[in-house]
């Protein structure tokens, strides 16, 4: 055999293996609104840069049928390639080949490009669309399932892990992206669920369907468990590639400064007359966000979910941060068990992956009722708390308004090794509100009262004039200053610059006991 007919051979094999499934399966596929395996990578990566390996693998099982369906590949396509000229890891399940059923193969491809992610110290995607395990395998196939997981959770916090949803992902296959970093869905083509409408109808007999038990809105608003939710494929992909752009390739490294081109010391009137005269009236903070933050932009993870906080991505004179920031337009603000767990674990990822920490205060208070308590709000609110405490990453904080109770603390405050803390001069820290206190401290003076209302009105004037301000706070150090609105994204950058060279340390130690 010439070597001119070896090369054809070998054209034609990867040929062969470019087509998963075959032309039939692959039109299926787009029938049903989804891309290709591959057809995905190429949105995703530079054009160009992606590097196949493993397409020469095969499946080893001859059992029931299956060594008439042996597929060049398996049923997952895995290599790597860039994203804005940066190294990333890739695997991505092709749902034309035995319905990318994971099995013994399949298992390992992903598992050697988890392990060279590791070993070269580079973000890993995995794009998932599979029919969940390969029954025809048995106990092989989750065996692999638990290998991946098992490399998930040791490649948690050393290198960035994300998982899109662009199909089914069911059964022991949700938990390789539960352990992951970020998971993106796409709203009425990819689900997420444990058991099965079917299954939950023979248990429960609950009649539900995919898209109600475990559909993308379902996992965006209610569980939390998607971090963003996109329209198309598309544009998940599109979102991927922007989310990578706040985060390092590991985490021994910082993350990628980018030259915006805003002004550092530029000011923003609006913000001196943002906040309402009348302390209860709401206002949207993320309006405050993109005022403070280089051109405006800022990618929300977690939009949908416990929406009376807000976290996400931004730039401060070119480096990516993360914030933190009530939001006084949903339920004032109020730390509950979804916004504390949210915030909670938005805080580990930053600190994890160097990524300062910019949190914007505006907070009555936790959330009161029976439901909140029974629920575990001590615990909800303590992993908050515990991770703010544990965080070393450079922490910045502006209190815009209230910081009222245990959330004061809780929320980034000087006494839990806040770096630079702020305050607006309308901001209120103290106990709690001041017709709260003074109904508890001037309890029975007002049941004395001859003109109860009137009295209780000027004792509410009297507190609020005494602490519903920021200058005792900042009289015992508890805030680094008290600053105008408009100067809060100079004194940012500023701060976050001043900090870069920040080094904190834990007590040495196995691992702490965060609250779960």
């Amino acid at each position: 055999m010439s070597n001119q007919t070896r090369i054809q051979e070998l054209r034609e094999r990867k040929a062969r293996a470019r087509l998963g499934g075959g032309p039939e399966r692959i039109e299926i596929q787009h029938k049903k609104g989804r891309l290709t395996a591959r057809e995905r990578l190429d949105l995703l990566l530079d054009k160009g840069s992606f590097r196949e390996i493993d397409s020469f693998v095969v499946h080893r099982t001859r059992d029931f049928g299956l060594d008439q369906q042996v597929y060049s590949g398996d049923s997952v396509v895995t290599g790597w390639g860039t994203i804005d000229g940066r190294l990333v890891y890739v695997f991505s399940q092709d749902f034309t080949v035995l319905g990318g059923s994971l099995g013994e193969v399949h298992a390992e491809k992903i598992c050697k490009i988890m392990d060279m992610a590791m070993k070269n110290g580079a973000p890993i995607i995995g794009l998932n669309d599979s029919g969940g395990a390969r029954i025809q395998e048995g106990v092989v196939s989750l065996a692999g399932y638990a290998d991946i997981f098992l490399r998930n959770t040791l490649a948690s916090g050393v290198i960035p892990q994300i998982s899109a949803i662009m199909g089914p992902c069911a059964g022991g296959a949700v938990y390789s992206p539960a352990l992951t970093d970020f998971i993106f869905m796409v709203r009425g083509s990819s689900y997420m669920f444990v058991t099965g409408p079917d299954v939950v109808k023979a248990v429960t007999h609950e009649e539900v369907t995919f898209e109600e038990l475990g559909g993308a809105a379902v996992h965006a608003e209610k569980s939390g468990v998607c971090h963003v939710a996109a329209d198309t494929e598309a544009d998940t992909l599109y979102l991927i590639r922007k989310l990578l752009s706040y985060l390092p390739q590991n985490n021994m490294e910082d993350p990628p400064f980018v030259d915006t081109g805003d002004n550092p010391l530029r000011e923003e009137e609006a913000l001196d007359t943002i906040i309402p005269d009348d302390p209860v009236k709401p206002y949207n903070i993320k309006d405050v966000i993109q005022l403070v933050m280089d051109n405006g932009e800022f990618f929300e993870i977690h939009e949908s979910f416990a929406p009376n906080i807000v976290v996400g991505f931004a730039r401060l004179g070119g480096h990516a941060v993360g914030i933190v920031a009530n939001q006084p337009a949903v339920l004032a603000g109020v730390l509950d068990i979804d916004a504390s767990e949210k915030a909670a674990r938005f805080v580990r990822t930053c600190d994890a992956f160097n990524i300062p920490l910019v949190t914007f205060v505006d907070v009555p208070g936790f959330m009161p009722g029976t439901v909140q308590e029974h629920g575990g709000i001590i615990r909800a609110g303590a992993k908050l708390l515990y991770a703010y405490c544990e965080a070393t990453v450079p922490k910045l904080t502006v209190i815009t308004r209230k910081a009222y109770g245990g959330a004061y603390d809780v929320m980034s405050s000087k006494h839990i090794r806040g770096d630079f803390n702020v305050a607006w001069p309308n901001a209120e820290l103290a106990v709690m509100g001041p017709e709260g206190a003074v109904n508890i401290i001037f309890r029975r003076e007002l049941e004395k009262a001859e003109d109860p209302v009137k009295r209780r009105a000027e004792l509410v004037e009297e507190y609020r004039c005494k602490f519903a301000n920021p200058y005792v706070a900042a009289e015992r150090g508890y805030l680094d200053d008290v600053i105008e609105p408009r100067e809060t994204r100079p004194r940012l950058i500023n701060a976050l610059e001043m900090l870069s060279n920040k080094r904190d340390s834990n007590p040495p130690k196995k691992h702490g006991n965060i609250p779960l």
